[in-house]
């Protein structure tokens, strides 16, 4: 399972990854593993895992290169550059990138075939899948690969 993240700074993001945390042990007794991808820099994914307590790791995006290959990097527009600005959200320097792009919320389940077997992308930062949705996704590829 891949859940691409915004960042530190983003609260509807750290909220998913502690439910995404909280459902780690059924994502796990299914076969699964889990991890996330933020464009941020290493030591801020680091502190995002410190900070929500994660036991699975939270992969550094380089210039969203993994973002861009799924289709889901977006730069900000003006307007939006301004509005993060004011929160105090200097991504060029969070992320490490001048570009002022983040990836989409997004969660992949793919299977051991490379085949993603699920996903999910939301333009809108605010609605994210809960991660029981996803425990019937893993059940079908566990049974699959058993038969």
């Amino acid at each position: 399972m891949v859940s691409f993240y915004r960042g530190v700074w983003c609260p509807y993001c750290n909220l998913e990854l502690q439910a995404l945390q909280d459902t780690l042990p059924e994502i796990a007794a299914r076969g699964a593993s889990l991890v996330a991808i933020s464009p941020q820099t290493a030591p801020n994914s680091r502190k995002s895992q410190r900070d929500n307590k994660l036991s699975f790791p939270i992969l550094s995006d380089t210039n969203s290169e993994v973002a861009n290959a799924f289709g889901i990097r977006f730069a900000l527009q003006d307007y939006l550059v301004e509005v993060y600005e004011s929160f105090k959200n200097d991504l060029p320097v969070i992320n490490g990138d001048p570009s002022w792009a983040l990836s989409m919320p997004a969660r992949y389940v793919i299977g051991t075939d490379g085949i993603i077997a699920y996903s999910e992308v939301n333009p809108d930062y605010t609605q994210r899948p809960d991660p029981s949705e996803l425990l019937p996704v893993l059940d079908r590829l566990k049974a699959s690969k058993a038969a």
